[in-house]
């Protein structure tokens, strides 16, 4: 009967995670319950539930659905071409998301501004404060307008109640929910300073050699690589592009020729019947690949996005396409048109750029992610088999180093997998902002194994650094929608350099001394 009421529970429940509703975390606002008071409390009066929370994972997942498959039945036309006039009018316009009210005020004894409804009126109102006291009055447009004492003090009151909240948060600089792609640091683009100007430089020196030092270029490319010199490094470093420059321009162009010919043999077969199943998950996720980003957005893009997984999932039929591949292709995507474009990525036209331009970059993005695809191709093979050793890897490596964190996990019977597998899965892009991910891969490409091995530490890293925030939950619920929705919305190269430095001495310390990485 207890089983019965928490399943029932959670089916009532509209809020609790798996449920279909937005996934918050890098790309979306950050689930603060200081800002957002959504955390379930919809419980019936009558069923006494309060003290019969589900205690278990296997109890909670019998109960909800995959917030990902969402309309999956609603894409009948998911064959016919991409034409802007067929998609949702929410794909033609930039989407409109106010910024979060995170700055505190520099003079903590000022209010807020607020519209003209509610701004105080000049001193030529000054008759108003004798009218009777069950009545206020404002001004709007030079007419004096008078309000009861109710509006009044509920002005008054959310004023006030704005004011405690933005003191009570930390004081961090307003950046849009969609935060920008170009953006270097969470405060936004940083001047140039000498040491900088010095390292681009060097990169410069390096890339311009007959025969680059690719080990030279992995030591210097590892505390992150400098936007102007990222694109050529990116090649260089994922094996792409040959270290010797005078073989370079024939393998992009004959690399650039491969993948077209693979587009003239292959694409048109996605109607088939052997792979139209596939062509139709392709179709159903791309429009949900950064969603909030409105290049993600333009149909031109998503047409670049489909035949560059598509051609991928034929050519790798081991493996075939899996749900999170459609991520991994937007870093370097950005990347490469980082070329192209100064600022201002995530809402360029991407048509608007000559059609040689688009088709290179396109070819490029294609066979970078092939190459990092190559390493951890495990991953996405039947049962995911990389996924769950790195998972099972992740539980072995934070019991040794963070006992306190591993008991509190088995006292609320979390299991690694249930947060961990998206970690790994995705490459902690559904975690961190775009510009983040960007950054982190920086490193990942400057490492030997980066993608197949580093990223273990680096995920361990990540869970340690919401140690505090961990151990202050009080249930499996709570720790669960935690896990699942860490704010990192601010993250910017400070606070993914000392996830990174933290990484590499775990790995320091883990990876080539088994008996301390195992009990």
């Amino acid at each position: 009967m207890a089983t019965d009421n928490i399943i029932h529970f959670w089916r009532k429940n509209a809020k609790v995670p798996g449920s279909i509703q937005p996934v918050y975390g890098a790309q979306h606002p950050p689930l603060d319950p200081r800002i957002h008071r959504t955390f379930p409390k919809d419980t019936p009066k009558g069923n006494n539930l309060k003290s019969k929370k589900a205690s278990s994972f296997h109890e909670f997942a019998r109960s909800t659905n995959d917030a990902w498959d969402i309309d999956d039945e609603n894409d009948e036309d998911f064959l016919a071409p991409i034409h802007p006039s067929s998609l949702p009018p929410t794909l033609h316009s930039t989407h409109q998301v106010p910024p979060l009210p995170l700055q505190q005020p520099s003079d903590t004894t000022r209010e807020p501004d607020t519209g003209p409804a509610d701004r105080p009126a000049p001193p030529t109102a000054e008759g108003c404060l004798q009218q009777e006291e069950d009545t206020d009055c404002g001004q709007i447009n030079g007419r004096v307008v008078v309000k009861s004492s109710s509006e009044a003090l509920l002005n008054t009151n959310t004023v006030r109640s704005t004011l405690q909240k933005q003191q009570s948060l930390p004081v961090r600089p307003i950046i849009p929910l969609v935060a920008r792609i170009s953006d270097q640091n969470s405060s936004g683009a940083p001047i140039m300073t000498v040491r900088d100007k010095s390292r681009l430089d060097k990169f410069k020196y390096l890339l311009s050699c007959p025969n680059t030092d690719l080990e030279e270029l992995r030591k210097h490319s590892w505390s992150g690589i400098p936007r102007e010199v990222r694109p050529i490094t990116w090649r260089l470093l994922s094996g792409y592009l040959p270290a010797n420059m005078e073989r370079r321009d024939l393998v992009l162009k004959r690399k650039r020729d491969e993948y077209f010919g693979f587009i003239e043999q292959y694409y048109h077969s996605r109607t088939d019947e052997t792979y139209k199943d596939t062509y139709r998950q392709i179709h159903i996720d791309i429009p949900r690949t950064n969603p909030l980003i409105p290049l993600f957005q333009q149909p031109a893009v998503q047409e670049v996005f489909e035949r560059i997984l598509f051609i991928w999932a034929i050519r790798h039929p081991a493996s075939g396409y899996v749900q999170g591949i459609n991520d991994l292709v937007t870093p370097f995507f950005v990347v490469f048109l980082s070329e192209f474009v100064e600022e201002d990525v995530e809402n360029f036209d991407v048509a608007s750029l000559p059609l040689d331009t688009q088709r290179n970059i396109e070819a490029d993005s294609f066979w970078c992610m092939t190459k990092l695809l190559d390493g951890i191709q495990d991953n996405y093979t039947f049962a995911q088999p990389g996924i769950q050793n790195n998972v099972k890897a992740l539980e072995e490596l934070v019991s040794r180093i963070d006992e306190d964190i591993h008991n509190y996990f088995k006292r609320y019977e979390v299991e690694y997998l249930q947060f961990a597998f998206r970690w790994m899965n995705n490459l902690l892009m559904r975690e961190l902002p775009l510009r983040c991910t960007i950054r982190l891969w920086d490193t990942y490409q400057a490492e030997q194994e980066g993608f197949s091995h580093f990223h273990l530490y680096v995920c361990a890293a990540f869970l340690i650094e919401w140690r505090k925030e961990i151990l202050s939950m009080v249930d499996f619920q709570g720790l669960l929608m935690l896990l699942q929705n860490l704010p990192t919305i601010h993250w910017g190269n400070e606070e993914v350099g000392l996830l990174l430095a933290e990484a590499y001495r775990l790995k320091y310390m883990f990876a080539d001394a088994p008996n301390h990485y195992k009990r």
